[in-house]
C-alpha cells in the first residue's frame, strides 16, 4: 500500500517517491508503446502518468470504444511489465491541449447544458462513462496487485470553477466504483486556485513550470503533513498555428528544476515526458486575444521527441536521476529511426463540391444549427440554399462562424472568413457580410464551413462548430440543406486525371521496402488533411510552425495510399516523404 505520513510516502513501509512522466495513449501508435515505456523506464523515473480522453472514448452518446489506440488497459498492464507505477487522469475534464478538453461534442448539443458543474444534464453524462471506464481501471490498482498508484478527481479545477459539491460527487463516485489508491486534485501553484479546485482531505499537488524555491509556498502552508508533488511540471511547451515554435534551454528549463525538486524531497511528473500526436481532428484551442488553434504536432518539446527520438532534455533527465537514485540505469533502448521516401505524385483527382454528396449526411433543417445538433465532432459541414426574391443591392451575414468559412453565391467563392484573423468587436460577434448585387428571382447560396479545434480551457469552451445563424440583409434564411462531413476517414468517391478547381482532395500512391518512421512534407499547400490508407494523419496550415506530419512506420504498408483534402490551394501535386520534422 502507498502511505502518506510525516510529508513522506511509503510503498509497502518503506520511503517512496513518485518520479513520473506524462505519456498520453491516445497521442502514441500502439505499436510503440512499449519502446516509449521502456525509455521513460530507461530515464530513471519509475512512474508513468496519462489522462483518459472521455471524447474518443465515446464519440457518440452510448458507443463506447477502447480498442487500438485507446485500449487503456493494454497500456497500463504494458507499463506494469515494463517496471513502472501508472497515474490515471480521468478527467472526465483533461485540458491537454485537446479538443474541447476531452469532453465529448455531444454534450454541446443542449444549449442549456452546464460543463464541469453540479448541471443534471452534464453530470448524467459522465456518471454514464465514468461506469463504463473505471471497473475497467479496478482490477490494475496498486490495492489488487495492479500498477495504478493514484488517481486524480477532475482536472486544475481551481482555473475553471469552486463548486464544491460537483468535486465531491465525483470523488464519492470515483470511490463507489471501486477506486481505492491515493485520490488527488491539481491545480495551479497558490492558494487561489487550491481554494477553488482542492479537496484538503485527500492531496493536493501543485503545476507549474520552472522551479523556484517559493513554488511550493502555499501547498505546504494548506497541507503541512502531505508530501510535496508538482503534478505537472511543464519541461516544454505546445505550439498553435500561426506562431512560432516553442523552444528552450534546457538546462534551464528541466536541469534546474530538477534540482530544486529533490532538494525540496518532493515528487513531480514531468509534462510532458514524450508529447506525441494529436492525430485526425483531435487537437483542441487556446483563446488569447484571438482564437488559437493547436497544431497537429504535440512534440512539446519533451525529453523526448514527436517520434520517440532522444533530446538533450533525456540526457539531462537520466544524469540526474541516476545521481539522485544512486545507482545504474537500464541500459538505453534503441534510438528511435526514420528514412526518407522521396516524391508522391498525387495523380488523381476528385473535386469536394461535386462529390459530396457521395458521403456526405444529408440534413433538411428549417432553421441552420451547429456541427453538435446534428451529431458530427469535426470536419466540415455546409450549408445550401436557394433564397428567392425582388433585392436591391443587399448582403448574405454569417454569426457566430467557428472556424474558416467559404462563402458561394451562385456558385462562385465570394469570401473566405478565418476565425483567427478576428479581433476586437469582429472576434466578438464571430461574422462576416458578402455584398451581393440586386437580383430578381433565385440566388444560391452555399457555406462550407471548416472546424478547428474546440477551446479546451477556461469559460469559452462553449465552442460549437458551423454557425448559428444566417441573414439576407436583417431577414433570417430559412429552408436549409445541411451536409455533415466528419472526414474521421478518407471518404469512397471515385477520382478522376483532372484537377479541376479546390477543395479538391488529392490521390497518390507509393510502395515501400521497409516501414520505417517518415514525415509527410506540406510546404507548397494551404490548408490541408493527409490520410494515409485511409487513416486521418491530421491537419495542415501554411501560416506553420508546423511543415510536416508525423507518419509512424505501423501506419505504412508495402503499398500505400495517401489523400490529401486541400480547401484552397497548391503550388504542386506532390509530397514528399523526409527523414526529419520541419518546425521553424
Amino acid at each position: 500500500m502507498l502511505e502518506m505520513k510525516d510529508r513522506k510516502f511509503y510503498l509497502d513501509g518503506k520511503p517512496f517517491h513518485i518520479y513520473s512522466g506524462a505519456m498520453h495513449y491516445f497521442r502514441i501508435p500502439e505499436e510503440y508503446w512499449l519502446d516509449r515505456l521502456l525509455k521513460l523506464k530507461a530515464s530513471g523515473l519509475n512512474t508513468v502518468e496519462t489522462y483518459v480522453p472521455w471524447n474518443w472514448h465515446e464519440s457518440k452518446k452510448g458507443q463506447f470504444n477502447f480498442d487500438g489506440m485507446l485500449n487503456i488497459e493494454k497500456f497500463i498492464k504494458t507499463a506494469q511489465e515494463v517496471g513502472l507505477y501508472v497515474i490515471v487522469r480521468p478527467g472526465p475534464y483533461i485540458c491537454a491541449e485537446w479538443d474541447f478538453g476531452g469532453l465529448p461534442a455531444w454534450l454541446l448539443k443542449d444549449k442549456n447544458i452546464r460543463l464541469r458543474c453540479w448541471d443534471k444534464a452534464y453530470i448524467s453524462a459522465v456518471e454514464s462513462f465514468f461506469k463504463e471506464l473505471l471497473p475497467k481501471l479496478v482490477p490494475y490498482q496498486l490495492t489488487k496487485g495492479g500498477s495504478i498508484i493514484a488517481m486524480q478527481v477532475e482536472n486544475e479545477y481551481g482555473s475553471f470553477g469552486r463548486d464544491k459539491k460537483y468535486l465531491y460527487w465525483l470523488r464519492d463516485l470515483m470511490r463507489k466504483e471501486g477506486i481505492e489508491v491515493q485520490l488527488f486534485t491539481s491545480d495551479g501553484e497558490d492558494r487561489y486556485f487550491f481554494s477553488g479546485g482542492g479537496i484538503k482531505e485527500d492531496w493536493m499537488v501543485a503545476n507549474f513550470g520552472g522551479y523556484h524555491e517559493h513554488r511550493f509556498d502555499d501547498l505546504k502552508m494548506l497541507q503541512p503533513d502531505k508530501p510535496l508533488m508538482c503534478g505537472e511540471h511543464w519541461c516544454g511547451w505546445f505550439d498553435r498555428w500561426g506562431a512560432k515554435h516553442h523552444s528552450d534551454n534546457p538546462e534551464e528549463t528541466l536541469g534546474r528544476s530538477l534540482d530544486g525538486f529533490f532538494k525540496e524531497d518532493a515528487n513531480f511528473n514531468l509534462y510532458m515526458f514524450h508529447g506525441g500526436t494529436n492525430f485526425g481532428f483531435s487537437s483542441g484551442a487556446n483563446y488569447y486575444d484571438t482564437y488559437c488553434p493547436t497544431t497537429t504536432s504535440y512534440d512539446y518539446g519533451a525529453p523526448l521527441t514527436e517520434n520517440g527520438a532522444y533530446t538533450e532534455k533525456y540526457f539531462i533527465l537520466r544524469d540526474r536521476m541516476k545521481k539522485q537514485l544512486g545507482c545504474e540505469l537500464p541500459e538505453l533502448p534503441e534510438d528511435a529511426k526514420t528514412k526518407s521516401y522521396g516524391k508522391v505524385q498525387l495523380t488523381e483527382f476528385a473535386d469536394l463540391r461535386k462529390v459530396y454528396k457521395k458521403f456526405a449526411d444529408h440534413k433538411k433543417s428549417h432553421i441552420p444549427y451547429s456541427m453538435e445538433h446534428y451529431g458530427q465532432n469535426s470536419g466540415l459541414i455546409l450549408y445550401s440554399t436557394t433564397i428567392k426574391g425582388n433585392y436591391g443591392d443587399t448582403e448574405i451575414n454569417g454569426f457566430g462562424v467557428h472556424d474558416i468559412a467559404y462563402i458561394y453565391i451562385n456558385g462562385e467563392l465570394k469570401h473566405v472568413y478565418d476565425r483567427t484573423k478576428l479581433k476586437g468587436k469582429a472576434l466578438y460577434e464571430e461574422s462576416f457580410s458578402v455584398p451581393v448585387k440586386a437580383f430578381d428571382g433565385e440566388i444560391k447560396v452555399d457555406i462550407l464551413v471548416q472546424a478547428l479545434g474546440r477551446i479546451n480551457y477556461a469559460r469559452r469552451m462553449y465552442d460549437r462548430k458551423g454557425l448559428d445563424e444566417i441573414y439576407i440583409g436583417g431577414q433570417a434564411i430559412v429552408d436549409w440543406d445541411v451536409y455533415c462531413m466528419e472526414l474521421d476517414k478518407a471518404p469512397d468517391i471515385k477520382y478522376g486525371k483532372k484537377l479541376t478547381e479546390f477543395p479538391c482532395f488529392m490521390k497518390g500512391t507509393f510502395k515501400v521496402d521497409e516501414k520505417v518512421d517518415t514525415f509527410v512534407d506540406m510546404r507548397g499547400f494551404s490548408n490541408a488533411v493527409v490520410y494515409i490508407n485511409g487513416f486521418n494523419l491530421g491537419r495542415f496550415l501554411k501560416r506553420g510552425p508546423q511543415f510536416t506530419l508525423y507518419l509512424p512506420a505501423p501506419f505504412l504498408k508495402e503499398e500505400n495510399e495517401i489523400v490529401v483534402l486541400e480547401l484552397e490551394g497548391c503550388k504542386k501535386a506532390e509530397i514528399k516523404l523526409i527523414d526529419k520534422p520541419i518546425l521553424k
